[in-house]
Formats: structure tokens, C-alpha cells, sequence
């Protein structure tokens, strides 16, 4: 019981109410011994007066509220039924946590939802993890499992219960799959694949839509996983329990059958599936009865065809496949036969001959028709001896064809389960360990609770007792551990339940009794129960209903339940008639006939192979009477095998899932407080509560206790006596001893005494919080009066400042106004002189204006006279000049024109002449000829016009020079006319008057005209500009458009560039992989050939390249490349394949088993490895494709920018500016075209000059001779017979310090010279065997250093520089090498290139594999757990402590942890490997790129499954540790190829953990600042954020919501993932760096290579 101090003033209570079951409510004042009400107020507001009549009648006190959320409900303060449902609801409701701990079980609660939490990623994150540092999660449980199995050597068991719906199956399904990734990880077996594809099938066959439950198993089964000493998969075994055969002919409302039926309708269809006479659900008796035919986001198509693939997997061939179907479809049949009753009160049936059903029934099984119709509707009974036929009624005869429906599906379900283990079995021997998968049923209770009912209670109550026992024992085992002076602890043991149903007399033993009565009934099975068990002595678990005869009730553990007694016996029995069961056992199908052989009969149960019991699904009734003794009931069975399951569960180390149902209603994270707890107090979980509750819940260690509780200490303390001052000052802090112990390691405490123990803490906190805030204060105080001190003397300096400033400026003010007033005077005396001034100037301005006016008046009117008579004079003059030049010009034609009659006939006559020239040149020179007149003119033309233009040039000068003349002579004529104006008079003036009026009305209109096309200029011109401007932003917009366009083109090509890189590299792990079994399965048949007695070889001849003892066994890989996927010769390709190997032949001999996935045959390897090859040629010629497609993309955007851009042009205003631009185009293109032509007539011109020569000087048959090889100096000669000691000295059997004290790349220089001297010499097969020769023993040269960084390296720089300088001597790369003294090869060796870019590509692949598998093993101690900066978490202990389990493995401590050193010690390793070797730093940027995204992906999936690690100080520490990571790389110039940039989630994981958490402003700085995060990554760090202090507070949930709406908004982030990909492989690129050109001399070639007989040249 809570120490009573606790229940203090603002103390949390929980109280009961009749909705939320509990609610949380808060103590308004203390409570004292001897009071009978709490005042209390609840979460709502309202307060209320709680009774208690004692002290043990207290409310249940609520835990702190940093232990909200715990992932472990054995961790709280206070352990009782309102806390965990309220831990529970938090987690499930606030954090989508699904899963949550409860000591030794795992609470799994459905989420009705998809959650993105089962990935690859996620198996890869609880791979090898301790089960007490990760979140929970069914992977968590499974880890557990299978680390115990490895390193206890002990089989386990995972046992899953739970209602229907609740997850059971999803559960199982999950753990499955976790075995079959990390127990077949390394292998090549399919077992694997195997026990996976079982479960669609037993889905399909064995689960139905249920109302609480769309995807209910409606029957037991427990999976055995087998495992071989290296924790591989090896086999599997299932048994099955208790399968509802009732469900195949009834489905109650809002229900299915089994999904097997409708996947077969939906599929009616297809072509294989017509003979099968199916139709609609609708249409069947079997699957309509529930008037559901649909289940919501599921296709019954898309399953069925799931389940063929998954038989078609475990080795079930089509037709056995089809036989199933058509069994399946004959009980839908089965079921549509009309049966009508006849005779006198329907005491008759019989079956209409021509009924549909049972034709297509018969059909379909090969059974008699007629034959079966009989004895559906009679029955054959053994009277005196005498067997008699009688006929049935119409319900009796409708009761034996649904009891031989539901025989026949429980015969092929027992069929399928066998088929399954038989093809689940191990085929490589025993298995050393296994663990079993319990998917079982859970507590059930329903309106009406039958048979089926009573045997899932039963087997609960079993598995309850075993867990109660096994709780039990692992409580009392802690405290023997700890040396713990522990009573006893009590616990319900519902043994006595038990007895009730199968001890002696009782209810199974009663029920089996009435079955082999002749006329036991129902009723008469009810009373024997109510007198053996209500009457002479009652029992304490059985009931008798008041009102019913027919019932009875049971107390079970978990809840009372009220059994029917209808349809007990007849269930129990599960008989059927024997006479349709012998029709078809006599069927013509072999599947039929198999499945209703004769079961053997007896008292004991016959266990076949697979583990299910061959009578497991019910008995066969005959005639005889004499038998049914034997008969063996389905309560018996089930009991038998119930406890066959019991004694394997308890043969092995439990792990226990409770599966919780939240709501009725399949609504996603919907939390019903009262079917929680139901669930919870019947599936065991308040059990465990309870006994951990009775004895010591609470456990710290002395280092935790005195981390978290040394203010409460006394006394000296250090590190050195932690115990010892524990001990001494706890007994002070708790008077009680019985409420605390000590053990070996851990300080024990009862319930409530933590939460004491934190209030102590608090107090003592309190007080020195209060000391500390009078100090501040005191301080604060004085340093306040020292600031308004030195306040007051500055304001009083400032303001006497103030009044001095002021009276200057008074004066100053003063003596401006006195200058100001005489400035204004002065100016007002000025202005009025000036005005008098300008006023005069004025008045003679105007006179002298109109004086002058009057004077131009005659002076323009004189002017006028003139000029009207010299345009009339010159217009004279015009006229005459036009009539003679006509004259002129018309002459000129007529003399023209005979002059060209005469020329023209001239032509005729030497056209005459040449005409035979013509024709002997075939019509060639008319082109010429046409050309040359075009030419010609062209240029008369341009002539004409030259001459026409100087023409018109100089009559325009003549009639200037003949103006100018006449504008002289009537000046001069002027002159010399009298200076007095002739008189003129009145008519002439008024004449003159009208001219002049006529010419300024004319002026005037010209002006305004000439001002109209100014404006309009300048209208255009401005609008010109404008279109111009707007012409060129749009020209900017397009380019950019064009640009962004292309640039995310080419983003986009890259991306798919990298994609498919990504995949050719992956077929290249799988071809080293098929390479390498190839290899295992070779030193197999050697060492099996060896022990057999061959001759013993040579140990330094083993890797020498001479003919092996196998010579046919494999063709090498060289030998496979060159035979062409595409060739035509397909037979030599199959025959390099299809030849008996002896390691075959060998293999048979010893009977040795031939898996097809681990033994695969050379030709099936041949046959892979031409699918790789055709792969890779396929996605080049996509890559190419999509090249092609990116240019085309490209030129119709060019194309489009080109449109856009002259749109614009097209507008009215720049219609004008269009046409020039269009003309000056045409006129470009004609002068082209036409200088194209004159360029093709030159060259004409010469070929026919050159025609003379004879063709025929040229022999037909003659043919250029290849070139000879040039003389190359400074090569390596090896003789024929060296060849294969200078691969063995210089490759294969190099020693590894002479290897990496050689200059980097020496081998492959080495090489390369003699593969150049033997090209040189002509010797072309010579050349290629040194080069297969060279890659062949480089490839088994990493093969033998797998696990060395540094010879790996060195092979891949000769990888590399062997690639590279076969490359650079390709006679493919002539014309564009800059260097002429590279001399080519004669012969074309770059075919062997791609052999070689595989091998650089497998060795930097393997590099990348040993640093990998180092620090897979450290990244997450040292980056996440390891303490750099110490002390920094010393004080940030969780409150409640860690419950360590059983199954943990102990932590290193000390020095011996993973330190960041560790990993920087393996990154290191590598750095210095490929600096040594002088790789290229684009290389080494690209490996360190991958190797420090596996550092951020494992540390971050690791923090993002680890609660503990989610705190303020665990953040700075995981911050502090990736800088010196990012240090280091920057250090050695790394951070350019992306390295450090992989590290960014990592780092702003860190940097979330350090941030304020609490207003808005928090939330946008968090949204900003974490970009490299997924929104679920962000939620859940905020979500697992942990206060290890009391400086810190929990976030809020309404925090969190706040950055869930801002990163719903936020569309460029990484994509919505939990965990991020760890598997993810970058490809890699080799840059080719054509090395300096090679000479012989240049190589430094130690003598401890021993290859002096290499000769120069």
C-alpha cells in the first residue's frame, strides 16, 4: 500500500467513473488518518467529495508526470490498473505508439491503420539490439528470441494472443518475416521464402470476415522455425488447432466464409477456372448466408493469385493446384444441392435427378451421381444383426450434406497443412534449435458462447496458468540473484478452473460420456453437470443459471461466461455418414481419393509428419455400433494436442505478445477506455501488474540511486563508496525496513516508495532553491540601488546641461531676429526698383516690336512674288526636258532591239554547232551553261542597274548644277533691277494678299501635319522601344525557362543515370555472389576428390593456372563472356552448360541432396549469367534511348524559345520590321543556295577535267593490307611458357608486405607491357589469354584477401590502371589523343575493358564491405552512447529506473566501449589504404560518401527507436561527436564529395534535441531548421523527448501538433519516412586519368618478386 504522506495538497488520484473507467483528479488539501471524504477535483473542474472509510481506501495516486508515456509500464512509480491504461492511452492516442512493455510481455494495440514502421529498415535497425534500448516492437521481441536461441542453445517460443481483431495474425506475420531477413540473411536456401509464402495460403484457407474482424483466423496454429548452427533457417513445421468447420455451411449476419471461396469466384473468368462451372457468391447457399460478398480496399483477384504463386513456391504443381480448386468449388456446389422433403409428414427426401448442382458436384470430385444423391438422402442402419436401409427427412438429410461439406473442407485443410510441413521440411538435417510462433485465440465472450467458445477459454485458461507460473518464477529468480531475503509471493493460480474441465469427471470427461451414449442429449448432459458439480459438491468456478435448464456457467480468470449447451454433443462428435465418404474414396481424382482413405482407428492419436492429428477435424459414423467406443471426440483431441503444446511451451523460453483490440468499431486510433481494460485484465497484463506490485516493482542500481538521489545524502560522498552510502542513509530516509532492500547490485523498493522518495528530493530541492533565490535576490537588490544611483547623478548632469544649451540658445535666437528684420527691409526697398525697372523695359520692348513687324510684312510679301515665279519657270523648264529625254530613251529601244535580234541569231548559230559536244557530254554542261548565263546575268543585271544608278546621279547633278545656274542668274537679275519697288497695284496686292494667306494656311497645315508625324515618331519610337524591351525580357524569361528546363532534364537523366548504375551494380553483386557459390561448390568436389584418395598436390602449385583435377567442371568466366547472348549459335552456348560435371556425378555417389536454390546446376548459373548480360545490354540501349529522347526534348525546346521569342514580331506596329527581316532571310538563303551551286559547278568542273584518267587502273579485287605494327621500344617479353609463373609470382601468390611496399600499380604495368609486346609481334590470342590470365588471377587475388583493406585497395589501383591503360592504347582512340608518343595497339583489346570496370567495381565494392562490417558493430556506441564530453549526463538519470531483462546481453564498460575513436581508428584504415595506393580523390570521396551515410542512416534509425537517447545532454554529445567527424574528413579534404552532407539528418536530429520546445516562434524555427528530416522523423524525436532532469519539461502535445500543420505545408522536404533506407548502395564512377606513357625503364622491379626472366625489349 502508498505511504499516507503522499496523499498530499495538488497530489494527482485516479477515481473511478462508469465512462472513462478512470478518471485523473487532484487532492485540494491534505489527507489525515482518521478522515472520512478527500476533497477532490476532477480534470473537468467539478470538484467532489470522495469517501473513504479507511485507509485502504484510498484512490490509486497517479505518477509524475515525467514518467507520462513510459515504454514500460513496470517502470512507474505507482503500478495499478489506471496507470497502465492511461500510459497506454497516451502512448497509443498522443505518440502512435503501438506497442508498449509490460515486463516480460509486449502490448500490441491494433492501430486499424498502415504504419510505416516494418520496412527492411526497421529489421535492419533492431538487428542485433538489446531488447531494454529500443522502443518496443514485435521486431524487439523477435530479436529477443532469436539472441537468446543463439546463445543459450534453447529453443523459444513467442505465444500471441488476443480477441478477435486485434492483430494476432499481423503480429505473427511480422515475426515471420523478422526471422526469415535475419536467420537468412547470408544463405541460399529458400526456406526462407517458404515459410513466408505459407501464410497466404493458410490466410486464404483458414481466416474469414468476422464482425469484429476482417481478416480472422478462425482456427490455432503453432509455427516451429528450425535454425542450423549458424542461426540460418533450415525448416519449419506447423500444427493447427481447433479449425471452425461450422463457418463452411453458416455465416452469421455481416459475415464471410472462408476467403478461399470468394478468391475462386472473383476469379471465375479466367480460362483455367471455366471448367470449374463457378458463378457470383450471391448465387451460392455457402457464401451468401452473411450478405457480405465484399471486403473494403480488398481484391479477392489479386489474393487468389497471391496463394497460386505461393503453392507454385512450396513445390504444389498446377494441376494439384487446380485438383484443390475443384474440390473447393464441388462443396460450393455441395451446398446448392436441393434436397425436398416427401412422403407423410415430410419423413422422405430426395434429390431431383436433373439437379444442376450435384452434376457439376459429381463432376468435379469423378463421383457417381445418382450413387451420391441416394445416400445423401438415406441412411444405413445395423438392426439384429442386419443392415437396413431408411430414408431421411428433409432437415436430416440437409444436416449429412452440411456435415459432409464441412468433412471434406477439414480433410483438405489437414490435406494442406501436411503439404506445407512436407515442403517446409529441413532438407539439410536436423535443426539444432527452433522457435515456435503461437498465432492462438484469445478470450471470448459473446451473447451466446457454444462449444468453440468453451475450447478457446480452455486453452486460455491453460496458456494463463503458464504464464502466471513463468511471471512467477522470473520474479522469484531476481531476488535469488540479488541474495534477497523474499517470502513467498501469492499469486492466482486458476488450477482449480482447470480441474473443472478436464480432471476426472469433468466437464470434458462428462461430455465424452454422453457421446457414446445411444441417446445422450444435450439436456441430459446439462443435469449430470449440475449434479456433479451444483448438487452433491459444488464447485467453486461452476454456476447454474437461474433461468434456464440448458446452460451453465463457468468462472474463468479473466470473466464469467454463460455456455449453451445446444449443439454441444453433435459438435463434439463431428460425425458424418460413412456411406458418402466410401463414394468418394472411390473417386476417379487421386486428390479425392487421398484425402478419404481409411483413417485408422483406436484410443491414440496418430500425429502425422506435419504435426497435426490425422482425426482432427471428427470421426466417420457406420452402421455398426460395436466401434464407437473407438471413436475418438474433438474434446479429446483438442485436450490431447493442448497438451502437446503445453509441454512444448514449457519445454522452451516463452515471450509473451498480448494483442489489444481499441475499439469495436475498426475506427484508426480510436481508444474505448472500458474494451481496453477488459481486455487487459483478461489477457494477463494486470496479472503481471499485480505480481510485480506484491514484491519489490521498483529496482535501481547504487550508481543510478546515488546519481539520482545524492542531494538526499549525507556525509563524505564519492564514486568508491557508492553502496555503502546508500545503505547508511536510506534507512534515515525511510523508517519502514519492509519497504526497501538491499541486494547485490540493486537498491529494491516496494510500491510508492520511489514516489517518497521524490518528494524527499523535491523538498530538499526546494529548500535549496529558496537559499539560493535570497542570495540572488540580495544581490539583485544591490546591484538595482548601485544602477539608480548612478542613474540619478547622470540625469541631474543631463538636465543642468539642458538649461545652460537652452539660454545660449535663447541669445542666439535673439540676435538672428534682429538680422533678419534688416535683411527684410533692404529687399522689400529692392524689389520695388526693380519692379518700376522691368516695367519701362517693357513698354519700349513692345514698340519696337510692332515697328519691326510692320517692316517684315512687306519684306515676305516680295519674297513670295519671287518664289511663286521661279516654280513657275522651273516647272517650264521640267516639261520640256521630259518630252526630249522620252525621245531619247525610245530611240535607244529600237537600236537595242536590233542589235539583240542580231545577237539572237548569232546564238542559233553556234547552238547548231555545238550541239554533238552537247550530246557527248550527256547533258552535263547545260547546267554549266545555265549557271554561267545566271551568272552572267546577274552581273549584266547588276551592270544595268550601276549604270542606271550613275546615270540617274549625274542627270540629278546637270538639273542642280542648271537650278543653281538659274537661281544665280535671277539673282543677279534682281540686283540689277532698281532698288524702288515697281508700283503695284490694287488687284496685284489683293492677289498677293490671297497668296500669302493661301501659303500661311498652307504653312500652317504643313506644320501641324509635320508635328502630327513627329508625335507619331516619337509615339513609334517610343512604342519600338518598348516592344524591344519587352522582346528582350522575354528572350531573358525563355532562355531561363529553356535553362531550367534543360538543367532539370538533365537532373532528371542524371538521376536515372545513377539509377541504372545503381542496378548494374547490384546484377554485379549478384553475379560475384553466383561467382563466388560457383567457387564453393568447386573446392567442395576438390576436397571431396582429395579425400577419396587422389595424389596429393603441391601446395605451392595450388593457385597456379594450370588445368585443374576438374578441367569440365565449370567453363571459366572468360570462356562464358565469350559466348554471346544474342549469338545464334545457341547449342554451343548450351553445351559449354549442359555437360555432366564430376562434381555431379561425385554428389550423386554420396547421395548428397541437391536444394535448388543451394546446389544450383551450371546451366541454371550459365542461363543467369546471360540474363545479366542482357539485362546490362538492355539498359544501355535504354540509357541511349533516353539520350536520344533528352536531345529531341532539347531542340523542340529550343524550337519553342525560338516561337515564343518571335511572337512579339508578328504585332501590327513591327509588321514592316517583319517583312524586311523576311526578305533579307530569302535574300541570304538565294545568295547560299546560289553560291552552292557555283561551288558544285567548280567542283564538276574539275571532276570532268579529271575524267581522262583510266578508272580501270585499280584492280577490283584488291584490298588495302593492314598496317603493320610500328616498332615499340621499352616493352616486357614473357616466353609462352612463363606466363603462368609470372600471374603466380606477381599476383596470386605475392606476399603481402612485398605487395604494399611495390609502387602503386606495379603488377598492372607489368602486364600491360607484355600484353603490348605480344600485340606488338602480331600475336593476337597470345594478348588476350595474358589479359583473361590478369583479370582471372586478380579476381582471386580479392577473393583471398576478403578481409584485408589494404591488399584490397592495392588490387583495385592495378584494377584501375590496367583498365585504363588498355583504354589509352585502344585503337579506338585514334585521332583524339594529343600526345604523339602514344602508340596504339594493333589489335582491339577494349572488349576486356568491361571485364576489367566489373572488377574494379567488385574490389571497391568489397573495400566498402570490410570498413562496413567494422563499424556496423561501433557506430552506434560511439556516436550515440559514447560520453565524449564526461560528465555531461551524470546527473541525467530516469526516473523510475529500467527493468534489465533476462535475455540482455551485459553492456561493455570502461575502456572497453566504442569510442568515436573506434570509428575514426576504421575510417582511418581505409583513408590510409587508398592514400598508399594513390587512388584518385574522387574515388576516396565517393567511398567515404557512402560510408558516412552509413554512420548518420544507423546512428539516426537507432536514436529514432531509442526513448533514452532522446534528451538535452544526449543531444549535445551526439553534436560534439559528429564534429569530429566532420573535422576529420575536413581535415583530409573529404567534404567535397558529399560526405559531410550525408551527416546533416544526423546533425539536425542533434540539433532538435538541444532547441526551445515550447511557443510558436519555436515551432517555425524548428520547421526551418530541420529540412533535411521527414515530418515523421520530426514528430517522433518529439514525441520520444525524455526530460532526464528536473530542469527540463516534457514537450506539449500541442507543441508537437503546431509542427506537425508546419511541416504538412512544406513541400520541398525529404520524403514522409519513419527510418531512413540503410541499404541504400551509391553507384560508383571510376574516373579514367590516362596515365604518362610507359617504358620498361621506368619500372623499378624488386628481385623479390622473382620475375627476372622477363627479357626487355
Amino acid at each position: 500500500m502508498a505511504t499516507v504522506e503522499l496523499y498530499s495538497k495538488g497530489a494527482s488520484v485516479w477515481v473511478p467513473d462508469p465512462d472513462a473507467v478512470w478518471v485523473s483528479a487532484q487532492l485540494l488539501q491534505d489527507y489525515r488518518p482518521g478522515d472520512r471524504h478527500l476533497l477532490l477535483q476532477l480534470s473537468a473542474g467539478r470538484e467532489v467529495q470522495y469517501s473513504v472509510a479507511s485507509s485502504t481506501d484510498l484512490p490509486p495516486l497517479g505518477n509524475p508526470d515525467i514518467l507520462e508515456g513510459e515504454n514500460d509500464l513496470t517502470a512507474l512509480s505507482f503500478l495499478h490498473e489506471p496507470a497502465v491504461l492511461h500510459n497506454l492511452r497516451v502512448r497509443f492516442l498522443d505518440y502512435s505508439s503501438i506497442y508498449t512493455y509490460c515486463g516480460i510481455v509486449l502490448v500490441a494495440i491494433n492501430p486499424y491503420d498502415q504504419v510505416p514502421i516494418y520496412g527492411e529498415e526497421v529489421i535492419d535497425a533492431y538487428s542485433g539490439q538489446d531488447m531494454a534500448d529500443m522502443e518496443p516492437h514485435i521486431f524487439s521481441v523477435a530479436e529477443e528470441a532469436y539472441r537468446t536461441m543463439s546463445r543459450e542453445e534453447k529453443n523459444q517460443s513467442i505465444i500471441i494472443s488476443g480477441e478477435s481483431g486485434s492483430g494476432k495474425t499481423v503480429s505473427a506475420k511480422f515475426t515471420m518475416r523478422y526471422f526469415a531477413v535475419v536467420g537468412g540473411a547470408a544463405q541460399q536456401t529458400s526456406v526462407e521464402e517458404k515459410v513466408l509464402a505459407s501464410n497466404p495460403i493458410m490466410e486464404s484457407i483458414g481466416n474469414a470476415k468476422t464482425t469484429r474482424n476482417d481478416n480472422s483466423s478462425r482456427f490455432g496454429k503453432y509455427i516451429q522455425i528450425g535454425f542450423g548452427r549458424k542461426g540460418d533457417i533450415i525448416g519449419a513445421n506447423m500444427r493447427t488447432y481447433l479449425l471452425e468447420k461450422s463457418r463452411v455451411v453458416f455465416q452469421a449476419s455481416s459475415e464471410r466464409n472462408y476467403h478461399i471461396f470468394y478468391q475462386l469466384c472473383a476469379s471465375r473468368e479466367l480460362p483455367e477456372m471455366r471448367a470449374l462451372k463457378l458463378d457470383a457468391p450471391e448465387h451460392f447457399c455457402y457464401t451468401n448466408q452473411g450478405r457480405e460478398m465484399q471486403i473494403p480496399d480488398t481484391d479477392d483477384l489479386v489474393d487468389l493469385e497471391r496463394t497460386r504463386n505461393a503453392f507454385t513456391i512450396l513445390g504444389v504443381q498446377p494441376d494439384q493446384q487446380m485438383e484443390l480448386f475443384r474440390i473447393l468449388a464441388a462443396v460450393l456446389h455441395l451446398g446448392n444441392v436441393n434436397i425436398q422433403a416427401s412422403g407423410r409428414g415430410g419423413d422422405r427426401s430426395y434429390i431431383d435427378a436433373e439437379d444442376r448442382s450435384l452434376a457439376v458436384f459429381s463432376r468435379l470430385l469423378g463421383v457417381e451421381g445418382p450413387l451420391m444423391a441416394h445416400w445423401l438422402c438415406h441412411c444405413r442402419l445395423a438392426v439384429g444383426g442386419e443392415m437396413l436401409v431408411k430414408p431421411m427427412s428433409g432437415q436430416q438429410a440437409v444436416e449429412a450434406r452440411n456435415a459432409l461439406a464441412k468433412h471434406i473442407y477439414g480433410q483438405l485443410f489437414t490435406w494442406t497443412v501436411q503439404r506445407l510441413n512436407s515442403a517446409l521440411r529441413s532438407q539439410r538435417g536436423h535443426a539444432k534449435s527452433f522457435i515456435g510462433v503461437l498465432d492462438i485465440y484469445g478470450f471470448e465472450t459473446f451473447d451466446r458462447n457454444s462449444f468453440e467458445q468453451f475450447c478457446i477459454n480452455y486453452a486460455n485458461e491453460k496458456l494463463q496458468q503458464q504464464f502466471n507460473r513463468h511471471v512467477f518464477q522470473l520474479e522469484q529468480e531476481e531476488y535469488v540473484r540479488e541474495e534477497l531475503a523474499w517470502s513467498r509471493i501469492e499469486f492466482s493460480d486458476n488450477q482449480q478452473c482447470i480441474t473443472l474441465i478436464e480432471g476426472q469427471l469433468g466437464l470434458l470427461d462428462l461430455l465424452d460420456e454422453e457421446c457414446r451414449m445411444p441417446k445422450g442429449s444435450d439436456e441430459s448432459w446439462a443435469r449430470k453437470l449440475y449434479d456433479q458439480h451444483q448438487s452433491s459438491k459444488p464447485h467453486p468456478h461452476f454456476r447454474k443459471p437461474r433461468m434456464s435448464n440448458t446452460a451453465f456457467i463457468i468462472l474463468h480468470f479473466a470473466d464469467t461466461v454463460q455456455y449453451e449447451c445446444g449443439g454441444f454433443l453433435d459438435k463434439n462428435r463431428d460425425t458424418v455418414r460413412e456411406e458418402p465418404i466410401n463414394i468418394l474414396r472411390a473417386s476417379q481424382s487421386e486428390l479425392v481419393a487421398e484425402l478419404f482413405q481409411q483413417e485408422p482407428t483406436g484410443s491414440g492419436v496418430s500425429l502425422l509428419p506435419g504435426g497435426v492429428s490425422s482425426l482432427a477435424n471428427g470421426s466417420v459414423r457406420s452402421g455398426k455400433r460395436g466401434h464407437r467406443e473407438h471413436k475418438l471426440t474433438v474434446g479429446f483431441q483438442f485436450r490431447q494436442s493442448l497438451q502437446m503444446l503445453m509441454d512444448t511451451l514449457n519445454s522452451t523460453t516463452p515471450h509473451y505478445v498480448r494483442c489489444i483490440k481499441p475499439n469495436d468499431f475498426k475506427q484508426p486510433f480510436v481508444f474505448d477506455p472500458k474494451r481496453a481494460v477488459q481486455q487487459l485484465r483478461a489477457c494477463g497484463v494486470l496479472e503481471t501488474i499485480r505480481i510485480s506490485a506484491a514484491g519489490y516493482p521498483s529496482r535501481w542500481t547504487y550508481e543510478e540511486f546515488f546519481s539520482r538521489y545524492r542531494v538526499l545524502l549525507r556525509g563524505p560522498q564519492s564514486q568508491e563508496q557508492l553502496q555503502a552510502s546508500c545503505r547508511r542513509v536510506l534507512p534515515e530516509l525511510i523508517p519502514d525496513p519492509e519497504q526497501y532492500c538491499f541486494g547485490k547490485t540493486k537498491v529494491f523498493f516496494r510500491a510508492g516508495q520511489v514516489a517518497l522518495l521524490e518528494r524527499l528530493r523535491a523538498d530538499r530541492l526546494r529548500v535549496a532553491g529558496v537559499i539560493i533565490q535570497s542570495l540572488v535576490r540580495g544581490w539583485l537588490a544591490r546591484m538595482r540601488y548601485t544602477r539608480i544611483r548612478w542613474a540619478t547623478v547622470t540625469i541631474q548632469r543631463y538636465c543642468r546641461g539642458a538649461l545652460a544649451r537652452r539660454l545660449a540658445l535663447t541669445l542666439r535666437y535673439t540676435k538672428a531676429a534682429l538680422v533678419i528684420q534688416r535683411t527684410y527691409r533692404m529687399v522689400v526697398v529692392r524689389q520695388l526698383f526693380l519692379m518700376i525697372r522691368q516695367a519701362t523695359v517693357t513698354i519700349q520692348a513692345f514698340t519696337r516690336g510692332t515697328l519691326a513687324r510692320r517692316r517684315h510684312r512687306l519684306m515676305v510679301a516680295e519674297q513670295a512674288a519671287v518664289l511663286l515665279q521661279a516654280r513657275v519657270r522651273g516647272w517650264l523648264a521640267r516639261r520640256a526636258y521630259g518630252r526630249v529625254r522620252a525621245a531619247v530613251v525610245f530611240m535607244q529601244c529600237c537600236v537595242r532591239r536590233r542589235a539583240a535580234r542580231r545577237e539572237l541569231l548569232k546564238l542559233k548559230t553556234e547552238f547548231r554547232s555545238v550541239e554533238r559536244y552537247r550530246e557527248l557530254n550527256k547533258g552535263m554542261e547545260v547546267k554549266l551553261m545555265q549557271l554561267q548565263l545566271r551568272a552572267d546575268q546577274e552581273a549584266r543585271e547588276s551592270a544595268s542597274l550601276r549604270e542606271t544608278l550613275f546615270a540617274e546621279r549625274g542627270a540629278s547633278s546637270i538639273e542642280l548644277q542648271a537650278l543653281r545656274g538659274a537661281l544665280q542668274k535671277l539673282e543677279s537679275q534682281k540686283q540689277e533691277q532698281p532698288q524702288h519697288s515697281p508700283v503695284i497695284t490694287e488687284r496685284q496686292v489683293e492677289e498677293m494678299r490671297r497668296a500669302e494667306e493661301k501659303a500661311a494656311k498652307e504653312v500652317l497645315r504643313l506644320t501641324q501635319d509635320m508635328q502630327a508625324l513627329q508625335k507619331e515618331r516619337d509615339s513609334l519610337g517610343k512604342e519600338k522601344e518598348d516592344l524591344s524591351a519587352r522582346l528582350l525580357e522575354q528572350e531573358k524569361a525563355q532562355e531561363e525557362c529553356v535553362r531550367q528546363a534543360v538543367s532539370k532534364a538533365d537532373a532528371a537523366l542524371r538521376a536515372e543515370l545513377d539509377v541504372e548504375r545503381t542496378k548494374y551494380q547490384g546484377l554485379l553483386r549478384e553475379f560475384t555472389r553466383l561467382e563466388q557459390r560457383y567457387d564453393n561448390l568447386r573446392e567442395m568436389s576438390l576436397l571431396t576428390e582429395r579425400t577419396k584418395g587422389h595424389r596429393r598436390t603441391d601446395s605451392t602449385q595450388s593457385l597456379s593456372l594450370e588445368p585443374s583435377p576438374l578441367p569440365s567442371a565449370f567453363p571459366s568466366p572468360e570462356e562464358i563472356r565469350r559466348i554471346s547472348v544474342t549469338s545464334r549459335d545457341l547449342e554451343r552456348r548450351v553445351s559449354v552448360w549442359s555437360s555432366e560435371t564430376p562434381m555431379d556425378l561425385l554428389m550423386e555417389r554420396m547421395d548428397v541432396a541437391k536444394d535448388p536454390a543451394v546446389k544450383m546446376r551450371g546451366e541454371d548459373l550459365g542461363y543467369a549469367y546471360d540474363a545479366v548480360r542482357v539485362a546490362n545490354k538492355f539498359l544501355e540501349s535504354q540509357l541511349r534511348s533516353q539520350r536520344s529522347q533528352w536531345e529531341e526534348k532539347l531542340e523542340a525546346l529550343r524550337c519553342q524559345l525560338g516561337g515564343t521569342t518571335s511572337n512579339p514580331l508578328s504585332a501590327p506596329q513591327q509588321q514592316g520590321l517583319q517583312e524586311l527581316v523576311e526578305a533579307r532571310e530569302q535574300e541570304c538563303v538565294r545568295l547560299r543556295r546560289e553560291l552552292k551551286e557555283l561551288r558544285s559547278t567548280v567542283t564538276l568542273r574539275r571532276l570532268l577535267a579529271q575524267a581522262v584518267l583510266p578508272s580501270a587502273l585499280i584492280p577490283e579485287g584488291s584490298s588495302p593490307s593492314p598496317p603493320k605494327p610500328e616498332t615499340v621500344t621499352g616493352l616486357l617479353e614473357c616466353r609462352k611458357r612463363d606466363e603462368a609463373k609470372l600471374i603466380k609470382n606477381l599476383i596470386t601468390d605475392v606476399r603481402v608486405d612485398i605487395a604494399l611496399s611495390l609502387p602503386p600499380g606495379l603488377a598492372a604495368r607489368v602486364m600491360f607491357l607484355c600484353v603490348r609486346q605480344a600485340d606488338c609481334t602480331g600475336d593476337l590470342t597470345r594478348a588476350r589469354s595474358l589479359c583473361s590470365a590478369t583479370v582471372t588471377a586478380m579476381k582471386g587475388a580479392l577473393k583471398k584477401h576478403s578481409n584485408d583493406v589494404d591488399m584490397t585497395a592495392l588490387w583495385l589501383k592495378n584494377a584501375c590502371v590496367f583498365n585504363d591503360l588498355l583504354t589509352q592504347h585502344s585503337p579506338k582512340q585514334a585521332g583524339t589523343l594529343d600526345s604523339e608518343e602514344v602508340v596504339l595497339l594493333t589489335f582491339d583489346l577494349s572488349d576486356l575493358s568491361r571485364a576489367l570496370s566489373d572488377l574494379s567495381i567488385q574490389a571497391y565494392q568489397q573495400l566498402l564491405s570490410i570498413t562496413e562490417t567494422h563499424l556496423q558493430c561501433v557506430i552506434v556506441s560511439a556516436v550515440l552512447e559514447c560520453e565524449t564530453i564526461p560528465g555531461l549526463s551524470g546527473s541525467g538519470v530516469k526516473l523510475g529506473g529500467s527493468r534489465k531483462r533476462a535475455g540482455s546481453d551485459p553492456r561493455p564498460v570502461g575502456g572497453d566501449a566504442p569510442t568515436m575513436a573506434s570509428v575514426l581508428r576504421e575510417l582511418g584504415a581505409l583513408h590510409t589504404a587508398l592514400s598508399r595506393q594513390a587512388l584518385p580523390p574522387t574515388l576516396m570521396e565517393q567511398a567515404f560518401h557512402q560510408l558516412t551515410y552509413l554512420i548518420s542512416v544507423s546512428a539516426l534509425n537507432s536514436l529514432l527507436l531509442r526513448k533514452d537517447m532522446c534528451c538535452w545532454s544526449r543531444g549535445i554529445q551526439i553534436r560534439y561527436n559528429v564534429s569530429l567527424l566532420e573535422e576529420w574528413l575536413r581535415c583530409r579534404g573529404l567534404q567535397a564529395g558529399g560526405a559531410v552532407a550525408t551527416l546533416e539528418p544526423l546533425i539536425q536530429a542533434a540539433q532538435l534535441l538541444q532547441v526551445g520546445k515550447k511557443t510558436e516562434a519555436d515551432a517555425q524555427a524548428v520547421v526551418q531548421t530541420c529540412t533535411a528530416l521527414s515530418s515523421q522523423q520530426i514528430v517522433k524525436i518529439l514525441s520520444l523527448y525524455t526530460p532526464h532532469s528536473d530542469l527540463e519539461e516534457r514537450v506539449t502535445l500541442n507543441f508537437i501538433r503546431s509542427v506537425q500543420g508546419l511541416v504538412k505545408g512544406r513541400s520541398d522536404g525529404p520524403p514522409p519516412q519513419l527510418l531512413m533506407d540503410g541499404r541504400r548502395v551509391f553507384p560508383v564512377t571510376f574516373p579514367y586519368l590516362p596515365p604518362p606513357v610507359l617504358h620498361a625503364d621506368q619500372l623499378d622491379i624488386p628481385d623479390s618478386l622473382k620475375i627476372s626472366f622477363l627479357r626487355r625489349v
